[in-house]
């Protein structure tokens, strides 16, 4: 079994994806060109670094296999591989979606299979 991949997002965002049955990207994503994803390993940091503070957001989990060959794994942060998607996301392909509320210290409150 391939770990998921995981995508976080805006609620409102991710609400609207799901009435047109595809997600285009999240502002970041259109600039770039892609859609950011990150491994479990990877969420907390990039919470840390890009969502800090920001409540409303969910973390939305897909298989990288029913992604095919529009996802690339490209080095960025310290040379870390990171999972990018070249295509819009198809709403159906995630297998959860959860929100990732803010704890007590400001931090987002990850499920217990994120490292």
């Amino acid at each position: 079994m391939t770990s998921p991949i995981y995508k976080i997002v805006p609620a409102e965002l991710w609400r609207d994806a799901e009435r047109s049955g595809q997600f285009l990207g999240a502002p970041v994503d259109l600039a770039d060109g892609y859609i950011h994803f990150s491994t479990a390993r990877q969420a907390r940091e990039t919470a840390r670094r890009h969502f800090a503070g920001q409540d409303g957001l969910l973390l939305v989990a897909v298989d990288p296999a029913a992604l095919g060959a529009a996802l690339r794994w490209e080095p960025s942060r310290g040379g870390d591989l990171f999972p990018h998607l070249y295509a819009p996301l198809a709403t159906a392909a995630a297998s959860s979606v959860r929100p990732l509320p803010l704890g007590a210290d400001g931090a987002h409150v990850f499920p217990d299979e994120i490292a």
